[in-house]
């Protein structure tokens, strides 16, 4: 799964959250989540693949540096901390290729693999998925007053 896709997700996760901490936590659990669901891949090593993952990764930081803009005050570091829980677990693929090791335990890194879900013909279903994302998380930015947290929770008064 492209990780712009996890980046996005992890906005949802975060707006949910309670507090940055188990947004970070559901972040991460989203991350497995979605990797269990069918995506794009093609099981090539990353260094094979830098074409696509480069700009992916751009594209996720970009995304991340623009949700948390459009954020309201109020639940900009929950999304943040979601975000980066989302984004978190595929940190062994540049750390991999820059490094020549993956961060996590072995078990981590097993457990990871075994979760995936590829095929090398979804790029299609990818781009749709951050495309409908980014058309929600958009109408979730335009729909709340600035200042305002998810309907219920109530903000800090300035």
């Amino acid at each position: 799964m492209l990780v712009t896709n996890h980046v996005l997700s992890g906005a949802f996760v975060g707006r949910a959250a309670s507090g940055p901490v188990s947004a970070f936590v559901a972040g991460v659990a989203s991350h497995f989540a979605l990797d269990a669901v069918p995506h794009w891949g093609d099981g090539r090593p990353i260094r094979e693949v830098m074409h696509i993952a480069v700009p992916d990764g751009l594209l996720g930081l970009t995304a991340m540096a623009g949700v948390t803009a459009a954020t309201e005050p109020s639940a900009r570091l929950r999304v943040l901390a979601g975000m980066a829980g989302a984004a978190f677990p595929d940190l062994d693929k540049p750390a991999d290729r820059f490094l020549g090791f993956s961060p996590f335990p072995r078990r981590w890194d097993a457990f990871h693999q075994a979760v995936q879900h590829e095929s090398a013909g979804r790029m299609p279903q990818e781009v749709l998925v951050g495309l409908a994302q980014v058309a929600l998380l958009a109408a979730l930015a335009r729909r709340r007053p600035s200042g305002q947290g998810l309907p219920g929770r109530t903000s800090p008064v300035s």
